[in-house]
Order: structure tokens, then sequence, then C-alpha cells
């Protein structure tokens, strides 16, 4: 028979967030209910009859709390086989009721090592007798029904209003839920303790999926498993797609390379326009200036409040995406005017140190690029030493290419991209796709800087920027002709730095 009637249940929650709905239906039903500890007298300050799981197994709570679930007559009722005959007959004979309906809320693991607990109080939230029940009400689906979080009490009060019977399908549901919330906790607990450990494994758990509208193109589904709202919060615009999510990223990396007032406006993961500025409404013109072509459905970040002079400025382009860590309530009235133009407060400055790529039906996985050079980590290797001037230049440029798809190559002058070429075959082609993007805006190369993400293994580039007014370069070196390009610095009085860092971006 598919079918089950739900005659009794166990219960054992942490929270007891609304759970008292399903509690008074249960008792309405007359379905006996067996709890432990504090469930227990929760149920009982309901007013509601309750068995003691010590009363059905004859034994205590012990070990503080450690064990109290973990007794046969407690999995025996879950784990045997309604339609086994040689199952009933032990049940019998060793006294186990059966148990049909399983309700089990985890202590909080994840919680309490956000909390920065200290490591005695996470290892007591690692739920072993919780964990255990949800593996086996789980196994049993076809005749017991397991409920594994709060988020399945909606599901299982529809189920109890109906009468509380179940078909196979519906406690086959729940039972993959169960799995999946169980595979979830012990993959957490598992990147927590191996975290200085070393064992060779990768175990990556994230629900639910956000849906969203396709995937990178409208012929591809495309799904999202994360939570955006620990970074962001949406305050106007359409539903977040694959491609803004992708784009997202790209943005608050870049920003959260500068300290000073910036903006930058970003277009298929690269930045057309990044500036700095004594106000952000003139950080956002001088990134503008950059290409405002490529600036028409871009999109906008900044690490400062968005005033209403700047909204302003603005509001006249299209652009997908406005990312900023708040927004004056003048500025909001303004930018508000276009329902589908997405806004996003950054609650928290982006920050992972691990990241996946899943490929070739396999997932590689990485530390983020975290690294960004500094004045100290710079060598000069050119008899001409960059100005100081140029050196806040040079380290502007190296953010901004570290940011940006590989080959690439970054001009900036005065803390403002002046044009940039990146995703080339070639890094000659990089430069001279960068130099021809700044003639065709009118900004003047003399006394820029230039940054690579990658050393020149020849002295072409530094050659063709020499000639296009370029001042000063910045590169990882490296090359084993490296000594080529500084001959040629020297020999035309140009200034150049070595990083030792490489930054490659794919």
């Amino acid at each position: 028979m598919s079918t089950r009637k739900i005659q009794s249940a166990l219960i054992s929650v942490y929270h007891k967030d609304n759970l008292e709905p399903i509690v008074h239906k249960l008792n309405e039903l007359g379905i006996k209910i067996y709890s432990t500890g504090g469930t227990e007298t929760f149920i009982k300050d309901l007013g509601v009859e309750v068995t003691a799981v010590e009363s059905l197994t004859a034994y205590p709570s012990i070990f503080g709390g450690r064990v109290k679930t973990l007794h046969p007559k407690v999995f025996g009722g879950i784990l045997h086989r309604r339609d086994n005959e040689s199952d009933m007959v032990e049940a019998k004979q060793y006294e186990i009721p059966p148990i049909d309906l399983v309700i089990v809320d985890l202590y909080p693991f994840e919680d309490t090592v956000a909390s920065g607990a200290s490591d005695e109080a996470i290892i007591e939230k690692i739920d072993i007798g919780g964990i255990a029940l949800i593996r086996g009400a789980a196994k049993n689906f076809n005749d017991v029904v397991i409920v594994s979080s709060r988020d399945y009490y909606g599901d299982l009060q529809v189920i109890l209003n109906e009468g509380g019977e179940t078909t196979l399908q519906q406690r086959k549901l729940f039972a993959a839920r169960a799995f999946e919330t169980s595979s979830h906790y012990d993959s957490a607990i598992f990147n927590h303790i191996n975290k200085d450990q070393g064992v060779d494994a990768f175990k990556l758990s994230s629900s639910p999926a956000r849906t969203l509208r396709y995937g990178e193109n409208p012929h591809q589904n495309g799904y999202f498993y994360g939570d955006l709202s620990v970074y962001f919060d949406q305050i106007n615009g359409k539903e977040i797609s694959y491609n803004n999510l992708v784009d997202i990223e790209a943005a608050v990396q870049l920003i959260a390379e500068f300290d000073r007032t910036a903006f930058a406006i970003l277009k298929h993961n690269n930045a057309c326009g990044v500036a700095l500025g004594e106000s952000v409404g003139e950080a956002y013109h001088r990134a503008f200036a950059a290409d405002s072509v490529s600036a028409f459905g871009g999109v906008l970040v900044t690490n400062v409040e968005v005033d209403a002079e700047a909204a302003e400025e603005m509001h006249d382009l299209f652009f997908e995406i406005l990312i900023a860590p708040s927004f004056s309530p003048e500025s909001l009235e303004i930018l508000k005017q276009k329902k589908n133009r997405i806004l996003l407060v950054q609650k928290k400055m982006w920050k992972e140190n691990t990241q996946y790529k899943s490929l070739l039906g396999g997932t590689i996985v990485q530390d983020y690029d975290l690294k960004s050079e500094s004045s100290v980590n710079l060598q000069t290797r050119t008899r001409k030493a960059p100005t100081k001037e140029e050196i806040e230049d040079l380290l502007f440029a190296a953010k901004i290419c570290k940011q940006s798809k590989s080959n690439t190559i970054v001009l900036v002058r005065d803390g403002q991209l002046l044009a940039s070429g990146v995703g080339q075959t070639s890094r000659v082609d990089a430069l001279e796709q960068a130099i021809l993007k700044a003639g065709k805006f009118g900004l003047d190369l003399k006394g820029a800087v230039m940054a690579s993400d990658a050393f020149f293994p020849f002295p072409d580039c530094v050659e063709i920027a020499k000639n296009a007014g370029i001042h000063a370069i910045i590169q990882p070196g490296g090359s084993i002709k490296d000594q080529l390009s500084i001959d040629y610095c020297n020999e035309n009085d140009l200034a150049m730095v070595f990083t030792g860092v490489r930054h490659f971006k794919h």
C-alpha cells in the first residue's frame, strides 16, 4: 500500500519557531507524540500530551544531552518495515512502537561557526542524534515521513489539514529533502574541521537554487546557488540574470581594490571606465569620459554613497545595474524613475577566499587573487625612477589590469582610466587596441602610464608605448628577455617598475 496514515510522531527540534500549529494539529488528529528535552517541555507548555523518549527507552538523556534518541526502541520504531512480516514480528516481540513521522531541526552548526564561537562551542553544535534520525527516517521513506527543516513545515501542515495521510511520492520527496539537509550539514562540518588538516577532498553544498530568467543565452537554463542577501539588498529593478551576476562579481571585485572615492563602469566583466574623484559625481564623470559608448548598458559601481548630484549625472545613461554602499533619499527619487534599473546596496565589501569553476566534467579550485601591489612591492628596473605621482597612477593602473581579462594593457593618467585593451591573443594587439580607443575618445596619452598583466617577451610593447606618449610602465617581469625591455627604456628615458606578481584572468 503506497498511502500511509500518520499515527505517531517523534519531534526533536532546536528552534521552536512555527512549531505550535503543527503540534496542535497532531494533537487534534489524535497522533501520539514522542519528544525530548526542550521540545518536550515546549509541547507540554502548549497543553498537549507528549511522551518523553526516556519513557519509551527506559533510559535517561546522558552525557549532557549528547545521547538521547540513540536507542533501538527509537530507531527500531522508525526503521522497521511495515510490510515485512519478520520486521513486524520483531517489533512486537521487543515492544517497539511504530514512529510514522519524524520532525527534526538540527543544531545550528554553520551559524555557530559564523558567530566566531569557541572550538568547544562549535563541536557541541555537531548534531549526532538529529542527523541519525533524519537518515533513518529518510531511508525508510516507504513508511515514514521525515521533516528535516522548518522550511518544510508548510508542506506538512497541508498534509495534516487533509487528515494526515501521505502518498509514497510525498514521503519520497521529504526523504530527498532530508538527504540534502544531511549532506549539506556534513559538508559544512567537514569543511570547517578540514580547513587546517588537508584531507584531499572537495565538498561544496549550497541551497536553495535561485532560478534565473535564463543562462548565458536565452536558450540555456540558469540557476544560482548561494545567498545574495549576504552582500546585497536589491532596492529597485528587474530580476537579476545570469550575466548580471557575472558582471556584479566583476564589479565588486574591482571596486574592492580602492580606498579613495572611486567609480567604475564595466561591460562584459571588463572595466571601460574607472576613475578617482573628490566626489562620487566627479569620479563618475571621469570614468564615463573614458568610453561613453561602451558605458551604454553597463554595470556601474562605487565605494561611496550616491548623492543627488551624481544621480542626475548618470540618470540619462541607460545602464543595467548600479551598486553602492548607500543611496541618499534624493538620489533614489531620481534613479527609481526607471523601474527596470537594478539598484543594489552593497552591505559589506566582497571577500571570498576560494574560487570554483566547472569544466571537463570536473571542478577546478583555486585561491582568489587577493594580492594587490603597493609602493613597497615595486622594483625600479630602469635608471629613471617614476615620480611620486606616476607611482600612484602605476598602482591604480595595476589594480584595473588585475581585474581585466588577459591579455590586457591599461593606460592611466591622474587617477583616470584612459583606455585598455583586454582579452587579446597578443599583448601588442592589446596595447594597440588601447591606444586606438584613447584616440577615439580624444584622450591624450602624453604623460600617461601603462600596466601589463604579464611580462614583455620583447621590447616591442615598450617601444609602441613610448611613441604613444607613455612615461612609465608597470609589469610583473620574469621574462628571460626582460633586459631587452629595460635597455629600451633606459635608452628612451622611460621609467619601468617590476612587481614580481603576474595577474592573469581568464
